[in-house]
């Protein structure tokens, strides 16, 4: 049986699902790729079909330029509110080889960046901001499943963002990075008070480190409270700062932390197995 017509979605959807070009998903069609109906002048298409539709194989400045393209396309996406059309790229990224943590940090976290620039030149809306936001989350929680590994535990890493940081995206990406890498991870969320940093991190077992993550500027204050408690809780592992509003290793030690977790999700996870190997924190 068909499916309804409500169901079904343009071509033109879903052309930017699969992130290719319009064309290309009108030869899918012409081809036998992709099923589609045609209604009226528009062709319309089941979206449970764009998972059958094999990965195409492009290279040299196509392929590039199509990745290129995907953190503009998925930050349009979110900016509509278009969950259904924001997975259909990541499913698109995953379906041509990424892997669940490339298209954090290749796709899902420049986008971000993105609708955090337009928010800041005033380009879009607050409204806009936080439709993005909450289809963020909901990427996050589809992608999240996909970091999990089995076996033993490297050790555990407690990670949230300071009291008065709106901000909870950054410790909920790093988090599922450093499960992918093997270690348990208790995210504190956005603005954690210091006194539960302490907490969890003191009845934690085998904490390996204590990541703190300062996205808003003017939290300095708030930073050296988070690291105040966790020194007083006596807790031993390395606490480690990050962030957009951190500069560097510099700004992390005179905040009272152990190091910096460097400037981006990559660097947070290397400064973690650091951490755990005993090597230096300044090793970027």
């Amino acid at each position: 049986m068909p499916p309804p017509s409500s169901s079904l979605i343009t071509l033109r959807e879903a052309a930017e699902r699969l992130g290719v070009h319009y064309m290309t998903a009108y030869r899918y069609v012409r081809t036998g790729r992709l099923r589609a109906t045609r209604e009226g002048v528009q062709w319309m298409v089941d979206p449970g079909d764009l998972t059958k539709v094999p990965a195409p194989a492009p290279t040299g400045r196509a392929q590039g330029s199509a990745r290129a393209a995907r953190p503009a396309t998925l930050a349009a996406r979110m900016v509509a509110g278009d969950e259904a059309g924001a997975w259909g790229i990541v499913e698109g990224a995953l379906a041509s080889g990424a892997d669940p943590a490339g298209v954090y940090l290749d796709i899902v976290v420049p986008a971000l960046e993105s609708v955090g620039d337009g928010w800041a030149a005033g380009t879009i809306s607050v409204a806009d901001e936080h439709r993005a936001t909450t289809v963020a989350q909901r990427l996050i929680g589809r992608l999240g499943p996909r970091f999990a590994r089995r076996g033993r535990k490297r050790g555990a890493v407690v990670l949230g963002a300071p009291p008065g940081d709106l901000h909870s995206l950054p410790t909920a990406i790093v988090g599922d990075l450093l499960r992918g890498a093997g270690f348990e991870v208790l995210d504190m969320g956005a603005n954690a008070p210091a006194e539960s940093f302490a907490e969890t991190a003191r009845t934690t077992s085998r904490v390996v480190a204590v990541g703190i993550a300062a996205t808003m500027s003017g939290r300095d204050a708030a930073v050296r409270s988070v690291v105040r408690a966790l020194r007083h809780a006596g807790v031993t592992a390395p606490v480690l700062v990050g962030g957009a509003a951190v500069t560097g290793d510099d700004h992390a030690r005179r905040l009272g932390a152990d190091g910096w977790s460097g400037p981006d999700g990559r660097s947070a996870v290397a400064a973690v197995e650091r951490a755990v190997r005993g090597g230096p924190d300044d090793e970027r």
